[in-house]
């Protein structure tokens, strides 16, 4: 191994080498004293900056109009060097400002922002859930953002419901070969959801298979959601009751879809089971779970079923929110139970939760129900001074009330009010009228009032039109009955099974047998069920123009389905049978009562 050198041979090298003795002595000189100097001046100029970052912030936060006069604030400042926009929004800590100020910095001659600033802004409109922003910013600049930001981009697209837009930012991460986390995955199958874009969750489930990313608990939940949002109940549960049998056990959202399903198929055995295998798994029941069990059995027309749940919760220890509370003085009132409803009105008030305009909605139907207008309106009053009334849904609610109680003007007079206030009417307001008018025998007002939503542009339903068929072909009008049905079925409506009943039974009136027959094998043949009434008015009619064959094979259609045919009607066909064959009374009595 080679011996150090001494010192004096050191000394003697520099003496022999004085050039190079003295460059490196000048560059120890150099390191030693040039790195404090421009240590010092680096530190000197991040307080500057630092301070220049902080007194603009102040600036941009509390002056309007501070774009006309920063340039003169800060005369000597290079504002466009990019790291001063990093630094700023960094310290800004107010993404919409800080957009606003790359705006600013964008329209001053030769500013280019760098890809840098770009990301630290844009990732700061992204964790501030600013989406429309954030794609407004990627659009303009045109920069390309990292992969775990367009991640958290797609997350945050989804929040703001802008579902499409984040499937295409996911499908360019694709592009890159960048495969998203599973956790990004979930994120816009739940926004495909709430979007009510079942076909967009199937499609991703379809790229999540051929892209071998394995589902999480996260992932069969959406599933479950999806397939009951498309009513596909069993499915939905047959998916459920096998992830169970594997120990994955997902949130309380899937358990709840599927409680809602069941509850609006009326299958509470089902909903029963839901509920116990909830509790068996650890996932407690919660208010939302009871508000779809109160719901479903309110809807089901088992009310009293469903206060009895109400009343349970509360007592073991449940506290009801707003929503539930009106759920359930809904479902009372349309029992006609106001006395229980309005208790739970001041419990709901007690317990802090003030009532909203749907909580002041349901009392007021339920007041219309039984018929105490007074109080119904005392409640429209109240609300309106509550800042409620002014809403589209609140008119709806008091012009279809006064309607069902002969008070034609009075719901006129509000449906005249609305457009004075600002308050659009849809196909609903008109449809109330329309039938209030029909109901009082005043076709042509109703028939005016269709017109005119027709020339709002509105969309009318087949409830536009039922009422006015209906009493035209009460008043035996059937030429404009048919022009009113022929209107509806172009407009791509299916009538309701209702409306074909008042063809048949007007064409009877009318005496038109053959037109009513044409219209009842129609119905049979759309496995539609007609109504007792329209199988005897063409039985009638049938008989009284001796079409007896025809009048039996109606009576053969109707006995099928279950109806049974009332003893007038029976009797009037038997005399006919025996007037045509010249036979006892009795000899066809038996063969039609055998049939009834």
């Amino acid at each position: 191994m080679a011996r150090p050198s001494s010192s004096s041979s050191i000394i003697s090298f520099l003496r022999q080498n004085p050039s190079s003795r003295i460059r490196n002595l000048g560059v120890v000189s150099g390191n030693q004293y040039g790195d404090v100097e421009g240590a010092h001046q680096h530190t000197q100029q991040q307080q500057h900056l630092e301070e220049i970052v902080k007194r603009v912030s102040d600036i941009t936060r509390t002056r309007p109009r501070w774009e006309q006069t920063l340039l003169s604030d800060f005369p000597s400042f290079n504002f466009l060097d990019p790291t001063f926009l990093s630094h700023f929004v960094k310290h800004q800590k107010n993404a919409l400002i800080s957009l606003r100020f790359f705006h600013w910095l964008s329209s001053q001659s030769g500013f280019s922002p760098d890809s840098s600033s770009c990301n630290v802004l844009f990732d700061a409109l992204v964790e501030a859930d600013a989406c429309n922003a954030a794609k407004s910013f990627l659009d303009s600049t045109n920069f390309n953002p990292k992969p775990a930001s367009l991640e958290a981009y797609i997350r945050c697209l989804c929040n703001g419901g802008l579902v499409e837009e984040a499937i295409s930012v996911f499908g360019q991460l694709k592009g890159v070969g960048v495969c998203a986390s599973i956790a990004t995955w979930n994120s816009v199958l739940r926004g495909s959801i709430r979007a009510g874009r079942t076909d967009f969750v199937w499609e991703l489930y379809g790229e999540m298979v051929e892209s071998s990313v394995v589902a999480d608990v996260h992932t069969v939940g959406c599933l479950v959601q999806a397939l009951c949002d498309e009513n596909r109940i069993s499915e939905g549960h047959n998916l459920l009751r096998r992830v169970l049998e594997d120990g994955v056990v997902p949130r309380n959202a899937a358990f709840n879809k599927l409680i809602s399903g069941f509850c609006k198929d009326k299958a509470y055995g089902r909903v029963s089971d839901m509920l116990h295998s909830m509790i068996a798994r650890n996932r407690a029941p919660d208010i939302f779970t009871y508000q779809e069990v109160v719901n479903g059995l309110c809807k089901g027309g088992k009310g009293p079923e469903g206060f009895r749940v109400f009343k349970d919760l509360k007592d073991r220890g449940y506290a009801p929110d707003r929503v539930m509370y009106t759920t359930m003085i809904h479902g009372l009132c349309r029992m006609k139970w106001l006395g229980d409803a309005r208790k739970l009105w001041f419990e709901m008030i007690q317990k802090g939760f003030l009532p909203n305009e749907y909580t002041y909605n349901a009392m007021i139907h339920g007041y219309f129900k039984i018929g105490n207008l007074e109080e119904a309106w005392k409640m429209y009053r109240e609300m309106c001074d509550k800042g409620y009334g002014e809403k589209t849904v609140s008119y709806n609610v008091m012009i279809k009330g006064l309607c069902s109680h002969g008070k034609i003007k009075e719901a006129h007079d509000l449906f005249e009010e609305m457009p004075h206030k600002g308050i659009l009417r849809n196909h609903i307001t008109y449809n109330a009228l329309v039938r209030g008018f029909c109901k009082e025998g005043k076709i042509v007002e109703g028939a005016n009032l269709l017109y005119e939503l027709l020339d709002q542009g509105i969309q009318p339903s087949a409830a536009s039109y039922a009422p006015l068929i209906e009493k035209l072909c009460q008043e035996g009008d059937m030429q404009n009955a048919k022009i009113l049905w022929d209107d509806m079925q172009n407009r791509g409506m299916e009538p309701a099974v209702c409306t074909h009943d008042f063809m048949i039974t007007g064409f009877c009136k009318q005496g038109c047998a053959v037109e009513g027959m044409e219209w009842l094998t129609t119905m049979l043949r759309s496995k539609f069920r007609p109504q007792k009434k329209s199988f005897e008015s063409l039985i009638q009619c049938l008989s009284q123009i001796d079409r007896l064959d025809d009048a039996l094979l109606v009576l053969d259609s109707m006995l099928k389905i279950g109806f049974r045919l009332s003893i007038s009607i029976c009797n009037s066909l038997v005399t006919k049978l025996c007037e045509k064959n010249s036979l006892p009374v009795e000899t066809y009595l038996g063969k039609v009562l055998e049939r009834n």
